[in-house]
């Protein structure tokens, strides 16, 4: 801490900012592996996502920052996978809705950094809603039938909910740690 109060303001944010950006491309290498404990039923945990609600639940982020951060993300994911449908329209929804309901809902951040199952159950519905979402995208490309794009979305989402809420502590505490140490040393 006292390092990080000796930095200069310019320091911090570029610190600010690598902490962000090595956490992210982390998440995105991570995505495709799947080690013991990280899948259920051939499905992992959907990292972006959880580093998505973490980064948005933060007490002064916008609905564009989130829009545009979900939207960002949700590129880069699918720049590693099959591009039909766009992770970005979910990603986008769920950093939007993160930040509405926060505020709408005025969560109180310091309950969520202090115990684990505010954040894990924010994960778990917003997985199930990025999920819907991309259900909803293969039904209006056509190319499936509704009975087969409706039970294999329930499988998906409650795996990849379970999981990710389940590994969202994982994510959300160490970097809130680091964010929350770089705003208190900018306060005067």
């Amino acid at each position: 801490m006292k390092a990080l109060s000796r930095m200069s303001s310019r320091s911090r944010q570029f610190l600010n900012f690598a902490v962000t950006f090595l956490s992210v491309m982390l998440c995105i290498l991570i995505l495709p592996t799947r080690m013991p404990g990280m899948e259920l039923l051939g499905i992992g945990p959907n990292w972006l996502l959880i580093w998505l609600v973490a980064w948005s639940i933060k007490r002064k982020r916008t609905v564009w920052g989130a829009a545009s951060m979900g939207l960002v993300l949700g590129f880069l994911q699918d720049a590693m996978t099959a591009p039909h449908p766009t992770h970005a329209v979910s990603l986008v929804v769920v950093g939007v809705l993160t930040v509405v309901l926060q505020k709408t809902w005025s969560i109180p951040v310091d309950i969520v950094e202090r115990d684990p199952i505010p954040m894990a159950l924010i994960v778990f519905g917003m997985a199930v809603v990025a999920e819907t979402v991309m259900g909803l995208q293969f039904f209006t490309m056509g190319d499936r039938a509704l009975l087969e794009i409706w039970s294999y979305h329930q499988r998906v989402a409650l795996c990849s909910a379970i999981l990710s809420s389940l590994w969202a502590p994982v994510i959300y505490f160490p970097l809130n740690r680091l964010w929350e140490m770089t705003r208190n040393v900018e306060k005067p």
